[in-house]
């Protein structure tokens, strides 16, 4: 091999390798880069080993899987138990990309492989998978058994800076490093993640290579991310916890999400379980609200019989003393507020038509949308390389030979409950497998 290049910046040029198309004995296995040791990244290069592929792994952090260490509290939620139907459904955008990444590597595969490499899993409510030991750190640690097994060269505190390409062609030829050195080889994913929780590496650098190499890019955007809301009573209602309520997202007169569960109250808006999955379906500028329904539990005609009867019982008291058995305390302000009723007034004075506005204000809490949170409190990243640009029975670029995808980087993102990191791992191993069927 001869190896010539010119470069104006050695931050941004690109590297122009000259190949004689020649082998030696040593490289007669593909050379595999793999960019990214998060869980596309470490499955990605363990899959490649095991199909007999020489496998180099670089990570810019000191560690592997560094935001996988923190994903579920540290608990780490490795993938949903649920069948083939339940997958998909829970795949928010371009589910239909994801038919052989799913097929070939599933859910069950997903934990076969771990159990095998020495992590012990269980099966929580909502089918969801954990480490028996509740220690995300049981997961890395199986990777890295398996990334040693199978003689993956790992190279951690090593930055990506770019990628270049075979001169007049459209095919992969190697990696520049920060350092200004310079790793050729047959075949690259690139497994970078995408720009949530950007503390642990996750700084968008995929975008970049795939931009350079002529690969769209959705405009990436946090997702499973607290909501930002216009109201300014909700920071009075700063840390109340919301339990078994019913939440809607309505666009316009569209419904676009609803859910039952668990949400919170911040200084700036909502979080939560239920909001952080509403925020999926978030769209900007879309005159977006947000129903709580308090009670889920009763209708309207149900609910108001409850009220007679609190209101019956509390006759003598007044409409703000009269609601501790129906909401937590710290709420009754706001809802005496919003409902329209003097405060002082006597619960045996209130109007039916009082009573019903306020029934349908406990059945329809509204909040309006302004936007989401950033990155840094983003669970996952929506947007990313188009998969359009993306073959999905091999996730290699249609643009450049020997260029692969994998994992968050990806215009790919689903709901939580394991189902975002079950699309690392199956990307992350159809692209592994790839790179050595593919020659």
């Amino acid at each position: 091999m001869k190896l010539n290049y010119s470069r104006k910046n050695a931050k941004t040029a690109f590297f122009i390798i000259f190949f004689d198309g020649r082998k030696t004995e040593a490289d007669s296995m593909d050379r595999v880069i793999v960019v990214g040791g998060g869980p596309a990244g470490m499955m990605a290069a363990v899959a490649a080993a095991r199909a007999g592929g020489s496998v180099c792994l670089i990570e810019k952090n000191e560690k592997l899987g560094k935001k996988l260490f923190i994903t579920g509290k540290g608990r780490c939620n490795v993938t949903n138990a649920a069948d083939m139907d339940a997958l998909f459904a829970n795949v928010c955008s371009n589910g239909k990309f994801l038919y052989s990444a799913f097929y070939g590597f599933n859910n069950t595969d997903v934990m076969d492989f771990l159990e095998q490499a020495g992590c012990r899993l269980k099966t929580e409510r909502g089918d969801r998978v954990f480490p028996v030991s509740d220690h995300s750190s049981d997961v890395i640690g199986a990777f890295q058994r398996e990334l040693k097994k199978y003689g993956v060269e790992v190279m951690l505190n090593t930055k990506a800076v770019d990628i270049f390409m075979r001169p007049q062609e459209m095919v992969f030829a190697g990696v520049l490093l920060s350092d200004g050195r310079v790793i050729h080889g047959d075949k690259c994913i690139i497994c970078t993640g995408g720009m949530s929780y950007p503390a642990t590496g996750s700084t968008g650098d995929g975008y970049r290579f795939a931009e350079k190499t002529g690969h769209r890019v959705v405009e990436p955007r946090p997702a499973l991310v607290p909501l930002q809301v216009k109201e300014p009573w909700c920071g009075q209602l700063m840390g109340l916890s919301l339990k078994n309520v019913s939440l809607r997202m309505v666009c316009g007169s569209r419904r676009v999400y609803e859910g039952f569960g668990e949400m919170l109250f911040t200084h700036f808006g909502v979080s939560g379980p239920l909001v952080l999955t509403a925020s999926s379906y978030y769209k900007k500028d879309s005159g977006t609200e947000l129903l709580i329904d308090l009670k889920p539990a009763m209708d309207e005609e149900q609910l108001d019989r409850r009220l007679l009867r609190d209101f019956e019982e509390n006759r003598n008291r007044q409409f703000k003393n009269a609601l501790g058995a129906l909401f937590p305390t710290k709420l009754i302000p706001v809802m005496v507020a919003l409902s329209g009723v003097c405060p002082e007034k006597k619960v045996n004075e209130v109007t039916r038509e009082e009573r019903r506005a306020f029934v349908k204000l406990i059945k329809n809490f509204p909040l309006t949308v302004t936007g989401t949170r950033g990155f840094e409190e983003a669970i996952i990243t929506g947007g990313g390389v188009s998969v359009k640009d993306v073959i999905p029975s091999t996730m290699e670029s249609k643009k450049v030979k020997g260029l692969y995808f994998a994992g968050e980087v990806l215009d790919l993102d689903a709901l939580t409950g394991g189902f975002n990191l079950q699309i690392a791992w199956s990307t992350g191993h159809l692209a592994g497998l790839s790179t050595l069927q593919m020659r």
